[in-house]
């Protein structure tokens, strides 16, 4: 019993440092029908997107605006893209409830930056990368890059991210233009529990520490 409890204690405590984070959780740089980026609530909440914004390794909040994006909700991954929304969804047989944005212009080059900033203007996440391994990420020419961990989320370091491969993980898959990826959905959004779970962690925690001291009086 004694050696149960840390283990309940740690599974409700850890996952608490990933809440009400967005990431970013997968980008192309090119190939395929166009470029993208992709966003993920890891959260346990909705976040409401009015006034954050993207931009490249200017720096620069408000640049693209991500408003129309809405409520995100926990695990949501959201979409922009240089070409049209509805031609990226064509693309990559996604679902009309997946959020793109289309028509960006600040294009992502082979080694660049992406910036994410909230309403306030503050940066929420940010990933520089290079244009191969060595000079510091994946060259994401036709393929798209996910984080190798989720430690890497939110680590701005583009060498701890891999290429997608078909059949991984993340469930990456062959576009209709030829590109590879998984936009729309990110396997890191599995592993921050539902509020209702820390309940019932919680619930159980307390469940068994009532038994530990009618055990200790007895």
């Amino acid at each position: 019993m004694k050696k149960l409890l840390p283990l309940l204690l740690a599974a409700v405590l850890a996952p608490q440092v990933a809440q009400a984070d967005v990431r970013i959780t997968e980008w192309m740089y090119s190939g395929g029908s166009g470029e993208f980026v992709e966003f993920t609530n890891l959260g346990s909440s909705a976040v409401d997107f009015s006034g954050w914004s993207y931009d490249d390794d200017s720096q620069l909040a408000g640049v693209f605006d991500l408003s129309a994006f809405g409520l995100v909700a926990a695990g949501e991954s959201v979409i922009i893209t240089e070409i049209d929304a509805a031609t990226f969804r064509m693309d990559w047989s996604l679902a009309s409830s997946v959020k793109v944005l289309g028509g960006y212009t600040n294009n992502l080059g082979r080694a660049d930056e992406i910036n994410l900033f909230n309403a306030g203007g503050t940066l929420v996440d940010r990933l520089t990368y290079g244009d191969n391994v060595a000079a510091g990420g994946p060259r994401t020419q036709n393929a798209s890059a996910n984080a190798g961990s989720f430690a890497a989320l939110g680590a701005n370091s583009a060498t701890s991210w891999v290429l997608s491969a078909a059949g991984d993980a993340e469930g990456s898959y062959v576009s209709l233009s030829g590109a590879l990826g998984n936009p729309g959905s990110s396997a890191f959004a599995a592993a921050v529990p539902e509020p209702e779970s820390y309940a019932m962690l919680l619930a159980g925690l307390g469940l068994l520490g009532g038994i530990a001291r009618r055990r200790q009086r007895a």
